[in-house]
């Protein structure tokens, strides 16, 4: 009986239910596993073999076998058969924190934000009812937005926090200059031109509390002053688009090729600003071509516009010199923006712009409007003592040095596990994408979360108004993990992409493997 077992795979009891039988099938499938009926690692019946059992044709037990391995509730392997899909199990929920008279502090509500701000769910799905069911919590996560953050710097910048605040001044405590401390904005354009190959001097930076902070100044003082519309690229973070409407701009799409922006569509468009991520494009990666650097910087003399430019990841390229900041190229007209979000931590919340110098007054006047927008002087002067002091330097090189390696080994892990994803964008930044074949996105983000990884698909940072065929992939974050859990993630993110691979290929499983 045991090989019988080995050789057709479990006997099943399934109840198909409704009018349309692969669902149905699927349906059951989901439910057996679920419920606990089908144990992980448990060898289901062939195709034709179920369809037998069954009563039906067998290609509809083939595409609900294609579907739920593609969705990652079940694996397929030559030779080996279709099985029910293994699971991380994820982390054990902390004993709630009590309060001094020993009541449970209250939980996040379903949905509440992950690390990074967004909540995570289920792709595709709504958030669960509080009185239900929670979201669940991912055992890995792979988004993008966050450095290591188990890697910062605690020793270093805690020496860097104590020589700061030990020689300020006493009147670096007061609300001071809304254009930030001159200390730090001394070092910012020292280090930005020597690192960036940005054409600053201090009195032309701004500090601000992240570029979300940056471009809503930014937005505040283009609209004063008659700008209608700042457009954006095909391929970008939805939230910043929604703050430059909320300031009462357009943020209409330029459309994209394969080599990136084209910003020939702002020639005779009516955007006063475009807003760029001219060194590594997020999240599709590749920095702005040479000849497309010079015709933006063209047009934005020629039509008296601003280019706002996002240093996304500037900092952190592998397999070259990074590219020089777009600033250097027309300092009256582009505005460098950039943060220590990535070479340092978000939590931080330490930003700079570099501006042109008919803008300075009034994004400064912008910014002095709201006291509490004003960055701590704390941390303003700490970032001045670690950046003079060259401790930055040296954690930017070690921390290159550890992302590409991560980087190299997700190539590798890819190449053995899933030869058939390209992978891309990954000579700079703390992400890859990886495309998929068309329609398979969705698919993917579901297996995903049942291997209990949190991962973002493309089509979330498309442009609603991006003309052309969207593409399928995913965003793949390859700095958020710590070092005890980025193994496992990777080992996650290869289930899916194996899962996927896999699911139109039955040759393994019909017939006992034959």
């Amino acid at each position: 009986m045991g090989n019988d077992w080995a050789t057709f795979g479990a006997d099943l009891h399934l109840e198909p239910r409704g009018p349309r039988l692969r669902a149905g099938l699927m349906d059951a499938l989901r439910e057996a596993v679920r419920g606990g009926r089908l144990a992980p690692g448990t060898r289901l019946p062939s195709s034709r073999q179920l369809a037998a059992d069954l009563g039906v044709a067998r290609n509809t037990v083939a595409d609900a076998y294609a579907e739920l391995i593609a969705e990652g509730w079940l694996t397929a392997r030559q030779g080996s058969g279709t099985r029910v899909a293994s699971r991380p199990a994820p982390p054990p929920a902390p004993e709630p924190a009590r309060g001094p008279a020993g009541s449970p502090r209250p939980r996040p509500a379903a949905g509440a934000p992950a690390p990074g701000g967004t909540p995570w769910r289920p792709p595709g799905g709504a958030p669960a009812r509080a009185s239900r069911r929670r979201a669940p919590v991912p055992a890995y996560d792979l988004r993008t937005g966050a450095p290591d953050l188990a890697s910062f710097p605690r020793a270093a910048w805690l020496k860097a926090y104590r020589r700061a605040l030990t020689a300020a001044p006493n009147e670096a405590f007061g609300y001071g200059d809304p254009r930030g401390r001159a200390e730090l904005r001394a070092e910012l354009a020292g280090y930005l031109a020597r690192a960036r190959g940005v054409h600053a001097r201090p009195e032309r930076i701004v500090v601000c509390a992240g570029f979300a902070h940056g471009l809503m100044l930014l937005g505040q003082v283009l609209r004063a002053r008659g700008t209608r519309a700042v457009a954006v690229e095909s391929y970008g973070l939805g939230l910043y688009a929604g703050l430059l409407r909320k300031a009462g701009l357009a943020a209409p799409a330029l459309p994209f090729d394969e080599r990136g922006t084209r910003v020939d569509a702002l020639t005779g468009a009516e955007p006063g600003a475009v807003l760029l991520t001219a060194a590594h494009q997020f999240p599709l990666g590749g920095a702005l071509p040479p000849d497309r650097r010079t015709a933006v910087v063209d047009w934005a003399r020629s039509a008296g516009g601003f280019v706002l430019e996002d240093d996304y990841d500037g900092e952190f390229r592998y397999d070259r010199q990074p590219v020089g900041a777009l600033q250097g190229l027309a300092p009256d007209r582009v505005v460098h923006i950039g943060t220590a979000s990535k070479s340092l931590a978000p939590g931080l919340r330490l930003a700079w712009m570099v501006l042109p110098e008919e803008l300075v007054d009034e994004v400064a006047a912008a910014k002095g409007e709201v006291v509490d927008w004003m960055c701590g002087t704390p941390d303003q002067l700490a970032l001045a003592e670690w950046l003079a002091s060259g401790a930055h330097d040296r954690h930017v090189r070690a921390m290159r040095l550890r992302y590409r390696r991560r980087r190299d080994e997700l190539v590798a892990a890819l190449a053995a596990h899933a030869p058939g994803v390209r992978v891309g964008g990954i000579a700079a930044g703390l992400h890859a994408v990886l495309s998929l074949p068309p329609g398979t996105e969705q698919a993917a983000l579901r297996s995903a979360a049942w291997h209990g990884l949190a991962v973002q698909g493309l089509g979330q940072f498309r442009h609603p108004e991006a003309v052309g065929a969207a593409q399928d992939g995913l965003v793949v974050g390859y700095g958020t993990p710590p070092d005890s859990g980025w193994h496992g993630a990777l080992q996650a993110l290869c289930g899916v992409l194996e899962g996927l691979g896999e699911g139109t290929d039955e040759a393994g499983e019909a017939d006992g493997g034959r």
